[in-house]
């Protein structure tokens, strides 16, 4: 099958801007990727918190010493290198804020993704993209759609397993006219969405405007780019609960109390809580942030940023609203050096350690 076998027409209504076929021609950009398990230290400056710089309190050890703790086993995305060859490791920036998050993947409206998925977890998983162009072979979620049996091993990778995906990127996967020069989406493993995405399966698909990439796909207009997960990570329901009640050394261990179900809610931001996760820039840069949610009715964040004002479609904030699954991205320039608090502004989850910092240095 060919490329453009693999990509239907452009059906969003823009006028002279319409084609019969999106395009899509042009650099492929080509990842491996590995569902991997890890253990997780959610607050690894245990037991200095570093936001007071002074110990945990008893109502914050809540989350990060009784129950199983602050160290989970979970599942993760991790990049290698071609043939799943070797782990490449993150940047030192990279390292420093994305946390749980998995790799970062970037296009170009009018490219193609191909994403080669391998499973070396104990339970089933997937890759399913929001926003770009796919397949019912490359959608990467299971359910009643009339697809053959033989047509669904997107939808479910077994352990052990591999596939790979195909993804097109036409202009309605881009940013639209009022948006800046490049954008997020989530993806995120879709078998049973609760479970994987709570054991950890989700990361980040940057797309930027035609005409507007690096080689690397990322915006030439902008200097730095950061994203950031607000999730309220329930360990109570991922996949490796069983296995995680295992490590369950302090005070009730029991899955049906309630306050060992509230241990097991961590406000995290990429998986890391009370300012185990830094963003760093330089005054004057031009920086993008991409912020997303994901989770339930309580995965309802307002994230803020002191000392800095951003701008999203024409308004100026210093805070924004988003909701599960929902992204927004934002632009600003800092104008002032110093080390900055950045939270989420909803009082339970900050009390429960949603919060982290940003630097700007001087030069």
């Amino acid at each position: 099958m060919s490329l453009t076998d693999l990509v239907a027409a452009d059906g969003e209504d823009r006028g002279a801007e319409s084609k019969s076929v999106p395009e899509f021609v042009g650099n492929i950009r080509e990842y491996w990727i590995a569902a991997d398990e890890v253990m997780w230290d959610y607050a690894p400056s245990f037991p200095i918190n570093l936001m007071s710089g002074e110990e945990f309190t008893d109502d914050q050890k809540v989350f990060v010493e009784e129950g199983i703790g602050r160290t989970y086993l979970k599942s993760v995305y991790r990049e290698y290198t071609p043939g799943f060859g070797a782990l490449i490791e993150r940047s030192e920036e990279e390292n420093a804020y994305l946390g749980l998050l998995g790799p970062i993947i970037r296009a170009e409206v009018g490219e193609t993704i191909i994403v080669h998925f391998k499973n070396n977890t104990r339970f089933p998983a997937s890759i399913h993209p929001h926003g770009v162009f796919y397949t019912k072979t490359s959608e990467g979620a299971r359910y009643n759609d009339g697809t053959e049996e033989s047509g669904k091993a997107d939808d479910t990778v077994f352990p052990g397993s591999s596939y790979t995906y195909v993804w097109s990127v036409p202009r309605r996967a881009g940013p639209a006219k009022r948006d800046p020069s490049s954008i997020m989406w989530p993806y995120h493993s879709h078998v049973h969405t609760t479970a994987d995405t709570n054991a950890g399966l989700i990361g980040a698909i940057i797309i930027t405007r035609k005409g507007m990439a690096n080689a690397d796909g990322s915006p030439r207009d902008i200097d730095r780019e950061f994203v950031s997960l607000f999730n309220v990570y329930d360990e109570n329901v991922s996949n490796y609960l069983d296995v995680n009640l295992g490590n369950c050394t302090s005070g009730i261990c029991d899955p049906d109390d309630e306050d060992f179900q509230e241990s097991n809610l961590m406000h995290g931001i990429n998986g890391l809580l009370w300012g185990n996760n830094t963003y760093t820039m330089n005054k004057g840069e031009r920086v993008r942030w991409h912020v997303f949610a994901m989770g339930t009715e309580v995965d309802l964040h307002t994230p803020h940023w002191h000392g800095a004002t951003l701008k999203h479609n024409g308004n100026r904030v210093d805070v924004t609203e988003i909701l599960p699954a929902a992204s927004k991205s934002l632009t600003f320039r800092p104008d002032i050096a110093g080390t900055w608090m950045y939270h989420c502004h909803v009082n339970d989850h900050l009390d429960a350690g949603m919060m982290t910092v940003f630097t700007v240095l001087e030069n």
